[in-house]
């Protein structure tokens, strides 16, 4: 079955035409097709514009060949509306208007006018040249058929169209994506690769990492408002800078649930600075502390630097956490676990003993006790800044 055939199998309006429809009309075939170019012109604003170049001859062209077609071959033909190279032409059209960025409402619009000339004008003409009026009707019908079959080739040639420039649009977006985080092109490569891709650079960016698994959909949700792709372990997003709350949360919305980590702000040329961060953030060997607090994200690295940094060595971190925290090997293990967690917060709050005792819920005086307890174990060591310092580093990385 043809694009053309209809549903019901009944032969098309034009099939009970006679022939002498066209033997009338054909003398005045030029003038129809200069009224419904001027009535486009005047009624559709998209087509007001001069008809010169490449676009007036389309036009001309659409409108020459429908009226070809319709009044001189179709009637008494039970044949379809468009044959091939004629819904080539139509399908042309649409195509233009999806490659021009013009909405398709517009060649749409066309056709409605030119429905409505074609028939006024094919009404009088059939008066005047003493046509049966009862072949009025079906000389309507079939117009407005007609018209429908130009509109529905049209309508499938501009959505095929939308859909290879949107392939081809992320084809783009993706290959500058992966340059913009590789960290070795150029600056006039770059803009050349951004003008092609349709894309604004802006002047900050953040670049943000997550596992494969969590990316599914991520560029429908992330729309226009950056470039995404997947790499070969895991799927990259990189979006202007937000610059304020709201934009900060949309953000967020975008990429929560998928265990995303949103890397540091800066400025384009340094996207991959951004990922690497975010990058060694989403691979750091432990961070179940902070994805423990905060679900499945996103988490922000700029929220847990101090995190991040301690987990970027874990083997010399769990070596100066077992030489600092050695002298807690005697201890049982509740009762080191105890006197860990006061000495974390001892030192958080440089012994302001009222502070640790609100945050760990017990008497002050219960701190005084913990903190004598740990000045036995430590003993001059908790005197010395650089002692203080890695004990509460390897404290912070959760070792106790």
């Amino acid at each position: 079955m043809t694009p053309d055939t209809p549903l019901t199998g009944d032969p098309p309006p034009w099939a009970s035409l006679p022939r002498e429809v066209s033997r009338a009309l054909q003398p005045h075939l030029g003038e129809i097709v200069e009224s419904i170019i001027e009535a486009i012109q005047r009624d559709v604003p998209a087509y007001s514009r001069p008809l010169e170049g490449d676009f007036g001859v389309a036009v001309r062209q659409g409108v020459e060949v429908a009226l070809s077609r319709l009044l001189l071959e179709l009637p008494g033909r039970d044949e379809p509306a468009l044959p091939p190279e004629a819904r080539l032409v139509y399908a042309g059209l649409g195509k233009g208007e999806a490659r021009t960025g013009r909405p398709l409402e517009a060649l749409l619009g066309a056709y409605r006018v030119g429905a409505r000339m074609a028939f006024r004008a094919v009404s009088r003409i059939s008066v005047q040249e003493g046509l049966d009026p009862t072949l009025l009707m079906p000389l309507g019908e079939s117009i407005f058929v007609y018209i429908d079959e130009l509109s529905s080739a049209s309508i499938e040639a501009f959505t095929a169209e939308q859909f290879r420039q949107a392939g081809e649009r992320d084809r783009r977006r993706a290959a500058l994506l992966e340059q913009l985080v590789s960290g070795r092109a150029e600056e006039a490569d770059l803009r050349a690769l951004a003008a092609d891709a349709g894309w604004v650079i802006p002047r900050e960016v953040v670049v943000a990492a997550m596992p494969l698994e969590k990316a599914d959909g991520l560029r429908l949700a992330l729309g226009e408002r950056g470039l995404a792709r997947s790499r070969s372990e895991y799927a990259v997003v990189l979006v202007a800078a937000p610059r304020s709350e709201r934009a900060r949360a949309e953000l967020e919305r975008v990429l929560a649930g998928r265990r995303a980590w949103i890397g540091p702000v800066r400025p384009w040329l340094r996207a991959a600075g951004s990922l690497r961060a975010a990058h060694a953030a989403m691979t750091m060997p432990d961070p179940a502390s902070v994805q423990a607090a905060e679900g499945d994200g996103p988490w922000w690295v700029r929220d847990h630097l101090s995190t991040l940094v301690l987990g970027h060595e874990p083997e010399l971190l769990n070596d100066l956490a077992a030489q600092r925290l050695a002298p807690l090997d005697q201890l049982r293990p509740n009762q080191r676990a105890r006197l860990a967690e006061t000495l974390l917060s001892w030192l958080s709050h440089q012994g302001e003993r009222a502070k640790v005792a609100a945050e760990l819920h017990i008497h002050p005086q219960t701190v005084g006790y913990r903190v004598g307890q740990l000045r036995e174990i430590f003993g001059d060591a908790l005197d010395d800044p650089l002692t203080r310092f890695e004990l509460e580093m390897v404290l912070r990385a959760g070792h106790s």
